[in-house]
């Protein structure tokens, strides 16, 4: 099972992106997997709220690549190579419509 990130625009375009949840471990290590698996459960309703949280993994992550490659896949569907970019873009189009609506299905 994987993550489904979507964030709504006021005029209804979506942006859409997917993982592999063999990334979980990889999330939670940078204290974001209950923002990106479970937003509403937590109170995440629009991309602004996101912002600071994905900066704050992207600059662990980039700081310490060792700590978090530790988490890669054995199976090597899920790796820091591929989650890094992965937050990186879904950071810039959260600061770019901060005001859009996200949900995500599991």
């Amino acid at each position: 099972m994987g993550l489904d990130i979507d964030i709504k625009y006021m005029d209804e375009v979506t942006h859409w992106q997917n993982i592999t949840h063999n990334l979980a471990e990889m999330a939670d290590e940078a204290g974001i997997y209950n923002i990106l698996w479970r937003p509403e459960e937590n109170d995440i309703k629009v991309a602004a709220q996101l912002i600071f949280p994905l900066n704050d993994a992207i600059n662990a992550m980039k700081e310490n690549p060792a700590r978090f490659s530790a988490h890669n896949a054995d199976n090597g569907w899920g790796t820091y190579k591929d989650f890094l970019p992965w937050l990186e873009e879904l950071l810039a189009v959260c600061i770019e419509h901060p005001d859009g609506k996200v949900s995500a299905s599991r």
